[in-house]
């Protein structure tokens, strides 16, 4: 690994001319300046009145957290994932843990944006606790008066909450800058000594550079040379990400048989790629390199291209996993991928990147919990037909346990770490153009966001939505000055329009996915109309070639299909019984949870008869919006049983190609992903006529 960063290191040496930080294409509002509203508030109310806002009631790791002077923690590595050695064959390395930064970095959004009191007062103190044992040398974290090794990567997830609670409360802007400040010095002299480094900090040191960022471009306090030095330093000591990202390295298959090319397993694991997503935009920034961005481009693409799923994720189980839909997605991978793709829209903005983090959102992320958000699964499948203890195992370097709804299935990582997912979305959903002169609605939903834009002119946009389960959207702006307001307009709208203040509708003319609105002094108001067709997804794993997906395309060959709509990628869901395998003592709530299939998921559908079917309009949608069977439109499709094998009763196998009707045609009810816990989400097909 020395070597192959050496080299790294010399070829960023003569790109560093330019000084200070490129611009970023879009910059980030204040926590609580956007707020959710509608089905969206609910929703994140399910999450608060769920597990989510119970942990520090009862959970160990979280109530009793070394972080603020309990006795729990998983490792010495002091950041929140899992506390046993990695079960592959091509590394003996630990996966550290501790929850207690992950927790905080995921609850500080969460409370502001629900306003809780509970969870805002332990957050708090939370924050003061750490900052108060900050030590003379200016380290950070539960190592503070310990004999524990100091390594840096457990302190990331707490400097992204800390950062949010100060932009949040302007009162904390001192403290946390200083403090900060204080550890960057500290690392920065670390790292030169070789100190505080270990394989998971050398993986996700973008979190650290990100951090970095944001004091040189709000609060360098002088300091622009030692923060500069600490990115480079971090960058040069790191995993080379261009070159995991590259098409001369990047696997196209899954990796459990394949030989790491950098000696390094850890850039194949499923949550360290999706973290790392954010690392060449974030290098771009200091080296003003468009080579870091074109490489960002182009990685993302070759991970969704090889590894993707029609429900807007990638699977990696534990490590990059291909196309097979029985194989598995981690929740942690989930909630850390929309975080990347809203960081890599605010660096490069290509649609593609927001496009993707809203389908994730509305079908991954909910999909892999219960409706109730009590429990959640580690990994989720694209065709899951059982959620148990499952043997045979079809996940190659994770438990039987994995998939299984549950308090902490396999790991507890994303017990504390998949909170973040809903609340970052939201705080991500507004933008401003870099002069401030402009609001910027990319994540469709219903919002409501006030901000004060350049010029002091002082904005409120209230959006009034059902999206994603309606195509319209009403969209009141007040502002005391005229503007430009954007909205974005997603990759699958056909035919969409737009009618401002009460004129005829007109098709909307995006320009790079954004709709300009020219917005009054006073109110504007306006209406958008974004239909999409019905498309299909091929996954083609035919033996004469690499899988891969193809994308709203017709080919003459493919081992399965996945129809879409919108934002939505509509699942047969499978009807089940639900066995209650454990409880916690604490929390009765807090359940491990088994689903068997109770009806038939064996068929063929004849894509050509997709039909989508709105659902009738409502006052409010049913909470929880994604709870089973509440999701209120659905595609229907011709359908026929057919003969498709299991292994044991646990999972299914690929889809069988060219199969044959066993029985009479019948119509099925698709429903969303998200909304599905037992599903079939790739189909074999058949003609009907």
């Amino acid at each position: 690994m020395k070597t192959l960063l050496i080299v790294v290191s010399a070829l960023l040496g003569g790109s560093l001319a330019q000084t200070g930080l490129a611009p970023k294409k879009f910059l980030t509002i204040p926590l609580g300046n956007v707020k959710p509203s509608g089905w969206l508030m609910d929703q994140l109310k399910v999450q608060t009145n769920g597990l989510a806002g119970h942990e520090h009631e009862f959970y160990n790791y979280v109530s009793q957290t070394d972080w603020v002077g309990g006795t729990s923690l998983y490792s010495n590595l002091e950041e929140g994932t899992h506390p046993f050695p990695l079960p592959s064959p091509q590394s003996n390395l630990t996966i550290p843990p501790t929850a207690g930064s992950y927790w905080f970095n995921a609850m500080v959004p969460n409370g502001i944006l629900v306003n809780s009191t509970a969870i805002n007062a332990k957050t708090s103190a939370f924050l003061q606790y750490v900052l108060s044992h900050q030590d003379s040398t200016g380290w950070l974290g539960p190592e503070v008066n310990t004999t524990k090794p100091r390594y840096l990567w457990g302190r990331y997830p707490f400097m992204f909450g800390a950062i949010q609670m100060a932009e949040h409360d302007p009162t904390l802007l001192t403290p946390v800058v200083t403090a900060l400040h204080k550890f960057v010095a500290l690392a920065n002299t670390m790292m030169k000594t070789g100190q505080g480094l270990e394989p998971w900090t050398e993986t996700r040191w973008e979190d650290f550079v990100m951090v970095l960022q944001w004091l040189y471009d709000n609060h360098p306090d002088g300091q622009e040379a030692v923060l500069l030095d600490t990115m480079k330093q971090l960058k040069w000591t790191g995993v080379p990400w261009e070159k995991v990202f590259s098409a001369q390295y990047f696997p196209k298959t899954a990796v459990e048989n394949t030989p790491n090319p950098f000696n390094l397993p850890l850039t194949w694991h499923g949550v360290n790629m999706a973290e790392g997503l954010k690392a060449l935009p974030a290098t771009y920034r200091f080296t003003h390199n468009q080579s870091d961005l074109d490489a960002a481009s182009k990685g993302w693409d070759l991970l969704f291209q090889y590894h993707g799923r029609p429900s807007g994720i990638f699977a990696a189980d534990e490590y990059l996993a291909g196309l097979e839909a029985v194989r598995g997605t981690e929740l942690c991978l989930v909630v850390e991928t929309m975080f990347s793709g809203s960081f890599l829209y605010q660096v490069i903005g290509d649609p593609k990147f927001a496009d993707r983090v809203e389908r994730i959102t509305y079908n991954a992320l909910p999909a892999t919990l219960t409706g109730d958000m009590w429990s959640r699964q580690y990994l989720q499948q694209q065709n899951q037909i059982a959620s148990k203890n499952m043997n045979p195992n079809p996940f190659p370097n994770d438990g039987a346990y994995s998939n299984v709804f549950g308090l902490e299935p396999n790991y507890p990582c994303c017990t504390v770490n998949h909170p973040q997912g809903w609340p970052k979305f939201i705080s991500n959903a507004f933008l401003t153009t870099p002069d401030q002169t402009s609001l910027v609605h990319l994540y469709l939903g219903p919002f409501e966001t006030s901000v004060t834009l350049a010029s002091g002119n002082a904005v409120k946009a209230v959006v009034d939505t059902q999206y994603p389960f309606s195509d319209v959207l009403t969209t009141t702006i007040t502002a005391t000055k005229a503007f430009t307001y954007f909205v974005r307009i997603p990759g699958w709208v056909v035919g969409g329009t737009i009618a401002v203040n009460g004129a005829a509708a007109k098709a909307v003319a995006p320009v790079n996915g954004l709709q300009a609105v020219a917005a009054a002094a006073g109110t504007t108001k306006f209406v958008l109309n974004l239909p999409a067709p019905i498309t299909t997804d091929l996954m083609d794993l035919s033996p004469s070639s690499e899988a891969h997906c193809i994308t709203h395309s017709t080919v003459s060959h493919f081992s399965a299909l996945a129809p879409t709509r919108s934002a939505n990628s509509p699942s047969l869901p499978v009807a089940h019984t639900q066995k209650v395998l454990s409880t916690n003592a604490e929390q009765p709530l807090a359940r491990d949870l088994q689903f068997d299939a109770t009806a038939n998921w064996q068929y063929a559908i004849d894509p050509a008869t997709l039909a989508f079917t709105p659902g009738l309009p409502t006052p409010a949608l049913p909470s929880p919006v994604f709870d089973t069977g509440k999701a209120p439109l659905s595609i229907s499709v011709s359908a026929c049983p057919i003969s498709w094998p299991t292994a044991g009763d646990t999972f299914v196998s690929a889809p069988p190609t060219n199969p044959a009707c066993v029985g009479a045609k019948t119509t099925l009810k698709l429903s969303p992903y998200g909304a599905t816990k037992l599903r079939i989400g790739e189909f074999p097909v058949f003609k009907s006529g």
